[in-house]
């Protein structure tokens, strides 16, 4: 959740539970079979994106949407967009290869939330189910990581009455999926250097190996085992114990959901003024903005010694925290939290919006070469 969005909902007012394809309203006039057929075109596509991450296939094996043809296909410059996607992908999966990481499986299941079409137009919101199994998992090691997300895809019908795909936005307010293409940086106006007195995070390197920086579990009294449950608990399945910021202009629920994690693990409330970061307190009825906004627990954590920052990413433990600036403007955009750390000493983190598992940091590293990380020390 950024900044700015925290301090439009966070102690004022309540944001209500989104629900995937809100901004779609389903049209029940559309026949079963011009459904089900914008469902199996949305399946085809980003299991073309996952299989893309897959080691052994090659540009051959990922096209099941180019196959489609008759009443829906893809359009012209949908094609051209999705082979510049799967491209990005196949890099992906190479770079991810040079840092010991490879896929040996594959599965995506695309379900249809909503349909709506007005004249030769059409708009369905679906919700995207993937899992990619982790290759030669030993151990304790995850075996998998996997997440839900969100996506508007657009049709438009050509003059013979055959339906194209013209455009597709990924809804939630993260866009994190493992097999999601990079969005353009956005140049934001704000930056960190315009906020008076917050501490700043320092900038972790990406490098791998990292030097040892082993982490004490007892010597802050924290349970790290219970935060890294909660995790787990609650990737998907939201905590109704609290608010849900994971929506159409609500900002995200990243922050939100590590606050929780930290929380549970026994980080106390600490009173006060919503907008005032060196407050930290979040229930069903008001949070504060350190609770629910990236910069502000950024600020938060290090101000009230709870984290400090570490030099690489890749020294993190269990519940450690990574945050991410996709564009380097100096406003962080992403919270996360560490919920395994392999033999290699690599950490896995989860995080909302969008939702996902066990996601490994060299995946991350690998997907935004470009992006700035931040880790913590909790």
């Amino acid at each position: 959740m950024t900044a700015a969005a925290a301090s439009v909902v966070a102690g004022v007012a309540l944001v209500p539970n989104w629900s995937a394809g809100a901004s779609v309203t389903d049209d029940p006039t559309v026949d079963a079979a011009t459904k089900a057929t914008f469902q199996r075109l949305a399946d085809a596509v980003f299991t073309d994106r996952t299989q893309a991450l897959v080691a052994g296939t090659g540009k051959a094996d990922t096209r099941h949407a180019s196959g489609f043809s008759g009443s829906v296909r893809l359009s012209g410059g949908q094609t051209r967009e999705e082979k510049t996607a799967l491209d990005e992908l196949r890099d992906r999966r190479g770079r991810l290869a040079r840092l010991g990481e490879k896929y040996r499986a594959g599965s995506t299941k695309v379900t249809l939330d909503a349909t709506q079409v007005k004249g030769r137009r059409a708009k369905v919101a679906v919700t995207e189910t993937t899992t990619l199994t982790y290759d030669k998992a030993t151990g304790k090691s995850p075996k998998s990581t996997g997440f839900q997300a969100h996506h508007e895809l657009t049709f438009r019908a050509d003059r013979n009455g055959t339906w194209q795909l013209t455009g597709i936005r990924d809804t939630d307010d993260g866009y994190l999926a493992v097999n999601q293409v990079a969005k353009p940086a956005v140049t934001s106006a704000k930056t960190a250097a315009e906020d008076d007195g917050p501490p700043s995070a320092a900038r972790a390197a990406t490098s791998w190996p990292a030097p040892a920086k082993a982490k004490n579990f007892s010597a802050t009294g924290y349970d790290y085992k219970a935060m890294v449950a909660y995790a787990q608990k609650y990737w998907n399945n939201y905590n109704p114990a609290y608010p849900d910021f994971n929506g159409q202009g609500a900002g995200g629920d990243c922050t939100n959901f590590v606050s929780q994690a930290l929380k549970a693990g026994g980080w106390k409330h600490v009173p006060g003024y919503v907008y005032d970061f060196h407050k930290w307190f979040g229930n069903s009825e008001i949070q504060s903005h350190s609770f629910v906004g990236v910069n502000e627990f950024s600020w938060f954590a290090l101000s009230s010694k709870r984290a400090t920052s570490l030099a690489n990413v890749y020294q993190m433990d269990l519940g450690d925290v990574l945050q991410m600036d996709f564009n380097r403007d100096g406003s962080k955009d992403h919270t996360m939290i560490v919920t395994y750390r392999d033999r290699r000493g690599v950490p896995y983190v989860s995080y909302h919006s969008t939702n996902t598992y066990n996601r490994s940091v060299a995946s991350l590293v690998a997907s935004y070469p470009t992006a700035a990380f931040y880790a913590y020390r909790t």
